[in-house]
């Protein structure tokens, strides 16, 4: 199959530089400040070439698709739009472009609270020991993700709908299941430099470190929905699903010291062998737990439909009762050895 110029066949961009700068790929003039604009090319972009997201140019498509979201996510984060301009010869102007400085501010310049809700909300989550992101989605005020977007007007962010973003398995691999469940994040894309990591909240200091030893580089990080990274870890990080790679040591032992911990001595050969194993999850324990079951039924209708075409399909109290034992014996074993 020949090669295809995506650029060109698919977005319409003329012959030149390849790949082009974030602007000429997504369709918008050198320098463009507008985040609506450039979210709006996006999104127009991004179900265009998810029509060709299948067959023999599905991962001509997924590369593209990972192409775009990262231009996006560049051009909407003001500090990393500032040096990705910066790079193209733009000159500093001194200015900026002004946004509201808090989530009550974005919001009721928006006109999606009044100003007199400000001091509602700011009670309200005064009372209950929460943000005034949460505190707007609590009230029913906002839908969640306008929340979001406030919270990343406030925080200088940039913000994503994880539902538009296919990340990158080999990026997925490096960080492993427990890591996204514990910060309640989800790896996306390497970038000039940068893991770009999904997050409901302003990092920790302990994840920025984490994703930093781990990856070698630093994160950057861009705000989404927390329901969505719980659905994309659920979908991405399914038991099986990932390949991680393995920690080594020394990564481990430097999260823990830089975390407050004391680096431990490394344990003798038989004792690290045994601990090897990392315990069970409640879900791997239910999981294997249903299929112990379900081996000992058909150990038992095995054993009875056995005896039921040995014995000219005659099936007595005492050939039941011997099935019943078999799958009691299969059960204990597999409960032993397997389902602990």
């Amino acid at each position: 199959m020949s090669e295809i110029d995506v650029y060109k066949e698919w977005l319409g961009i003329p012959e030149g530089d390849r790949p082009p700068n974030h602007y000429t790929l997504l369709r918008l003039v050198l320098f463009e400040d507008d985040i609506e604009k450039i979210r709006g090319n996006y999104r127009k972009l991004n179900g265009h070439v998810r029509r060709y997201a299948t067959g023999q140019y599905l991962k001509q498509s997924q590369d593209l698709l990972n192409e775009l979201a990262k231009a996006m996510l560049c051009l909407t984060d003001p500090a990393a739009k500032a040096e990705y301009d910066t790079s193209m010869g733009r000159e500093p102007d001194g200015g900026g472009i002004d946004h509201p400085s808090t989530v009550l501010e974005f919001l009721a310049a928006r006109e999606l609270i009044s100003r007199v809700q400000i001091g509602e909300v700011e009670k309200f989550a005064d009372a209950r020991g929460l943000s005034h992101r949460d505190a707007v989605v609590q009230m029913k005020l906002v839908e969640p993700l306008d929340a979001c977007q406030a919270l990343a007007s406030e925080l200088g962010r940039s913000w994503v709908e994880l539902e538009e973003m296919l990340p990158d398995d080999s990026v997925l691999d490096m960080i492993p299941r427990r890591v996204v469940k514990k910060h309640s994040c989800l790896p996306l894309f390497e970038d000039r430099g940068y893991m770009l990591v999904a997050c409901s909240d302003e990092p920790s200091i302990d994840l920025e470190e984490e994703i930093r030893l781990r990856c070698s580089m630093p994160m950057r990080p861009v705000l989404a929905l927390p329901r969505s990274i719980n659905q994309a870890i659920a979908k991405y990080y399914a038991p099986g699903a990932r390949d991680e790679a393995a920690t080594p040591d020394s990564v481990d032992e430097s999260i823990a010291a830089g975390s407050g911990g004391k680096k431990k001595k490394a344990a003798p050969p038989k004792a690290r062998a045994r601990s090897s194993a990392s315990p069970l999850t409640d879900e791997q324990k239910r999981e294997r737990l249903m299929l112990t079951l379900i081996v000992t039924c058909w150990s038992t209708i095995g054993t009875v439909g056995l005896i039921y075409f040995l014995n000219n399909q005659e099936v007595s109290l005492l050939h039941a009762a011997l099935g019943l034992i078999v799958g009691g014996i299969v059960f204990g074993l597999m409960k032993t050895f397997y389902a602990r």
